[in-house]
């Protein structure tokens, strides 16, 4: 049996270096202090616990797009285009608010000569407010137009779900080796690795109708949202070795 000064030092020195060790590696120091894994006997399976939540975060992407003569007036109009719309987003402070993909090519004439450009620039929201998002999505639907809107859940709520969900797979695996082992006929059963992986299901995203912003009305209604619902899933995939 391993001594708890040997233990003491080896767990010292982990923490000396920094070395994140996973559950799979914690686990084989236990059981070698025991007994070392024969390689025979041994069963890989997963248990998986899954759980749905109601999306609490909104994100939303609009564009300008813009034809000029010269590059240099292409960029001048989307560039006052995105500062007027992040200015406007600047009364809504529970929105964030970035610049997304901006994407400039040129038009040819029928003898590739280059005739002018088309340019194109995206502004990004996310948020937790539906109320403010909404209201903020029509007021730059006067001059931009939408390109996506989807729903999902917010990263603090995820990963406190997934620290639940964590530790219920965890017992969910413990459950299904010492149910596997009484099949099997065995006394008992050592854990050889297992590992914890994290998995989201989100709706199908709820794309924006493209309008063109002159054949809008002078004043766009904000719309009322219906965020859905997510799937969270977590899943325990292992090894163990039944004592026979």
């Amino acid at each position: 049996m391993m001594s708890s000064k040997y233990l003491s030092q080896i767990n010292k020195a982990l923490f000396t270096s920094g070395t994140a060790l996973s559950l799979s590696a914690l686990l084989t120091i236990g059981s070698t202090a025991h007994a070392e894994p024969t390689g025979y006997n041994q069963l890989t399976f997963s248990s998986e616990v899954k759980s749905e939540i109601a999306n609490d975060e909104v994100r939303a992407s609009l564009y300008k797009k813009v034809q000029a003569s010269d590059a240099k007036t292409l960029a001048r109009q989307l560039n006052t285009a995105i500062n007027a719309a992040t200015t406007i987003a600047k009364r809504y402070p529970t929105v964030t608010v970035s610049t997304g993909q901006q994407r400039t090519y040129p038009r040819y004439d029928k003898n590739d000569k280059i005739i002018g450009w088309t340019g194109q620039a995206n502004i990004d929201l996310k948020s937790t407010d539906f109320t403010a998002t909404s209201q903020l999505i029509a007021d730059l639907q006067e001059t931009l137009v939408m390109d996506s809107l989807n729903f999902g859940v917010s990263e603090a709520k995820k990963d406190e779900l997934e620290r639940q969900l964590m530790s219920r797979a965890s017992k969910a695996f413990q459950e299904q080796a010492q149910s596997l082992t009484a099949a099997w006929g065995a006394k008992g059963y050592r854990v050889i690795n297992v590992n914890l992986n994290t998995g989201q299901n989100y709706p199908r995203p709820v794309y924006g109708t493209m309008m063109k912003a002159e054949a809008m009305s002078s004043s766009v209604p904000s719309q009322n949202f219906e965020s859905g619902d997510s799937t969270i899933t977590v899943s325990a995939n292992g090894t163990i070795e039944m004592v026979k």
